[in-house]
C-alpha cells in the first residue's frame, strides 16, 4: 500500500501541472477549401512566465496551438523555441500566474533500471492519465523528427499512447525525470516499451529555447561519412586503400570552413566504383573522440551532441596513411 500511496501522492502533487495541447492545421480539398486537421498531445508547465515544455513533433506544422489547463481553461498558445534534434519545444501561455503549477524537474544521471516512475499525460485525448511503470533500459537511442539522433534515452514500460508525447514521465518523488516522447509498436498503442527524452537534456536545452528560439548545437563539420565493417573494410583494401580498422567512420568529404577542416582532418581523395556506388576514399578513419570508440555515424552524432560543448576542444584519433594519429579539434556552433 505504500507505493499506491505514493502514486497518488505524485498525481495530486503535480498533476495539475499537465496540460492539453491542440495542434491545428490546414489542408486543402480539391476545390481549395481548407480542411481543418487536428492533433493533440502534452505539455509540462515549466515556470509561472507561462513556459510550457513539449515534444517539437507535438507543434511540428502547427497553423494553430491551443493549450488546456488543468482547471479547462483553453488559451492560445505561441512557439518560443524548438529543437528538433532532441525533439523538444517550448510554448508560452498568457495567463495569470495562479492558473500555473510548474512541475520541479529532478536529475536523470542517476537513474537505476528497475526504479518506479509515474508518466501523466492525454492518451488519445483523456486528459491527466496516469500510468506506471519502471526504467526499463536507459541510454536508449532513437531517431529524432529531424532524422538525426537522440542519445541517453529513458525506456519505460509505464503505458504510453498517442497523445502522452510531451507529457511528464515523474519519479516517486513527483519530479520530472524525463519528457515521454515515443512508443515502440506496430499498432500505435502502448505495447509496453515507451521512450522519454531525459531531463539533464531537458536542463540543457529548454533554457536556450527560452533565451535564444533554438538550441545551439556542438559542431564538428563531417558533411559525409561510411560506417566501416569487416566486409566494407575488406572491400575497400581490394580497392587499394591502406584500412587497418574494420571499425570507425570512413571520412567521405569534410565541410569547407569547418572545426574539422581547419584543424586538419582529411576526406576522400578519389573516386572508386563498389557495385553501383562511387565512393570517395582516401580519407582518415576516424575512431574514437576523447579516448571513446566510435563505430557509427550515430555513435558520433551521440557523443558530439551529450558530450561535449561549443569552444570545447575535443582529441580525435584517426587512421591516416596506416598510422594512428589524435588531432584536436575545437567544436563550433552547427550552421542554422
Amino acid at each position: 500500500m505504500a507505493l499506491e500511496a505514493e502514486i497518488i501522492e505524485v498525481y495530486d502533487t503535480v498533476g495539475m501541472g499537465v496540460v492539453n495541447i491542440t495542434n491545428r492545421s490546414y489542408a486543402y480539398d480539391f476545390f481549395l477549401q481548407p480542411i481543418p486537421q487536428e492533433g493533440s498531445g502534452s505539455g509540462i508547465i515549466y515556470d509561472q512566465a507561462g513556459h510550457i515544455i513539449t515534444n517539437y513533433h507535438v507543434i511540428e506544422e502547427a497553423s494553430e496551438l491551443l493549450v488546456t489547463l488543468s482547471d479547462g481553461t483553453t488559451v492560445p498558445a505561441a512557439i518560443v523555441g524548438a529543437d528538433p534534434s532532441n525533439d523538444l519545444a517550448v510554448l508560452k501561455v498568457d495567463v495569470a500566474p495562479e492558473l500555473l503549477h510548474p512541475i520541479p524537474l529532478g536529475e536523470s544521471g542517476d537513474l537505476r533500471v528497475g526504479q518506479f516512475v509515474v508518466a501523466i499525460g492525454n492518451p488519445f485525448g483523456y486528459e491527466r492519465t496516469v500510468t506506471v511503470g519502471v526504467v526499463s533500459a536507459l541510454g536508449r537511442v532513437i531517431e529524432s523528427p529531424d532524422q538525426r539522433f537522440i542519445g541517453e534515452i529513458i525506456q519505460t514500460d509505464a503505458a504510453i499512447n498517442p497523445g502522452n508525447s510531451g507529457g511528464p514521465l515523474l519519479d516517486l518523488t513527483g519530479q520530472i525525470i524525463g519528457v515521454n516522447t515515443a512508443i515502440f509498436s506496430p499498432s500505435r498503442a502502448s505495447a509496453g516499451i515507451g521512450f522519454a527524452v531525459p531531463v539533464d537534456t531537458v536542463r540543457r536545452v529548454v533554457p536556450e529555447l527560452i533565451a535564444k528560439g533554438y538550441y545551439p548545437h556542438p559542431w564538428l563539420g563531417l558533411s559525409y561519412v561510411w560506417n566501416l565493417n569487416p566486409d566494407r573494410a575488406q572491400i575497400l583494401r581490394e580497392a587499394g586503400m591502406i584500412v587497418p580498422s574494420e571499425r570507425g567512420l570512413l571520412l567521405l568529404e569534410i565541410a569547407s570552413g569547418s572545426p574539422a577542416a581547419r584543424a586538419g582532418l582529411r576526406g576522400g581523395q578519389s573516386q572508386v566504383r563498389i557495385g553501383r556506388t562511387l565512393l570517395l576514399v582516401g580519407g582518415d578513419i576516424l575512431t574514437a573522440i576523447d579516448g571513446q570508440p566510435v563505430a557509427t555515424a550515430r555513435d558520433l552524432l551521440r557523443y558530439v551532441d551529450t558530450q561535449t560543448t561549443i569552444g570545447q576542444t575535443i582529441q580525435v584519433t584517426v587512421w591516416r596513411d596506416g598510422q594512428e594519429v589524435t588531432v584536436p579539434v575545437t567544436l563550433n556552433e552547427e550552421p542554422r
